[in-house]
């Protein structure tokens, strides 16, 4: 996270170009440009991290689901998870004290339409309200016929449902109209009802190429820092993953004999000799 423009992002550069990277590299400027000198009122990433902050600290949601409606973008909800919950999932100040709100929420998520058919029913009735983000290029750069099209109705559809919903109302009189038994209408019309008021955040790009990547991915990195700011926490370091790597090298060490089974801890001890049975 916060590195694809430096030297880490060597191998990106060799795999796209460097005519690609350098556009890459003037998104990611020219958010940079946006964030520094915007109005708060008009700052994107400021906005993203309060909205961010009033649905983690007042709405009490712990979750946010991203989903991009581009399957070139499959992977995006993942990159911004790292980003995220790497940075702001502390429960640590920068001076050393408890935090007593919530920080980084669990950030997943996929493609839509593929998102559509796995979660969305969770999304829509389920009995936790998950925050989205919808993302979205306004112009197609395929010439797929209708594809684009139907993406976009998809992308708008999902926003709209989630925030108003279907009243019970409107769900049994058009079962009524399509002639189903009103006795059947009646029984079906609470498993059909949405309550709607399901927190959406639209995002729009005009098309996908990499200078509208490296704007819309310096916008998560700054949303993240806004928040970190907000919450009092060093979005920049990681220690929440060294205890494990540490205690990887013990037990590696005694996976390879070099140390005897009783150097680990008892609860981890009938684990190992459980997976050592099975391996035989």
């Amino acid at each position: 996270r916060y590195s694809m423009c430096a030297s880490i992002g060597l191998p990106i550069a060799l795999s796209i170009g460097s005519k690609n990277f350098r556009e890459l590299l003037a998104g990611f400027r020219d958010m940079d440009i946006h964030f520094k000198t915007a109005p708060l009122d008009k700052n994107l990433p400021v906005l993203l991290g309060l909205i961010g902050v009033w649905r983690r600290n007042f709405m009490k949601l712990p979750t946010l689901a991203i989903i991009p409606y581009d399957q070139r973008l499959d992977r995006f909800p993942a990159y911004i998870q790292q980003m995220d919950m790497e940075s702001n999932g502390k429960s640590v100040a920068k001076d050393g004290s408890d935090i007593s709100i919530e920080t980084a929420p669990i950030v997943w998520g996929e493609a839509g339409t593929n998102a559509q058919h796995s979660f969305f029913q969770l999304l829509h009735q389920g009995t936790n309200i998950v925050p989205v983000d919808f993302i979205i290029a306004a112009k197609a750069t395929n010439n797929l016929l209708n594809h684009h099209e139907k993406l976009i109705a998809n992308f708008l559809a999902q926003s709209e449902a989630l925030a108003f919903g279907k009243t019970k109302d409107k769900v049994l009189a058009e079962m009524l109209k399509n002639n189903i038994d009103a006795e059947k209408a009646k029984n079906l019309t609470p498993h059909r009802h949405f309550k709607g008021n399901k927190p959406s955040t639209s995002i729009i790009y005009k098309e996908l190429s990499p200078f509208s990547l490296g704007r819309l991915i310096a916008m998560y990195e700054h949303k993240v820092f806004v928040q970190g700011i907000i919450w009092g926490v060093n979005s920049f370091d990681q220690w929440g993953v060294e205890l494990g790597k540490v205690a990887a090298v013990d037990i590696g060490n005694v996976i390879e004999g070099n140390e005897p089974i009783s150097k680990l801890h008892v609860a981890t001890q009938p684990l190992l000799k459980k997976i050592n049975e099975l391996r035989k």
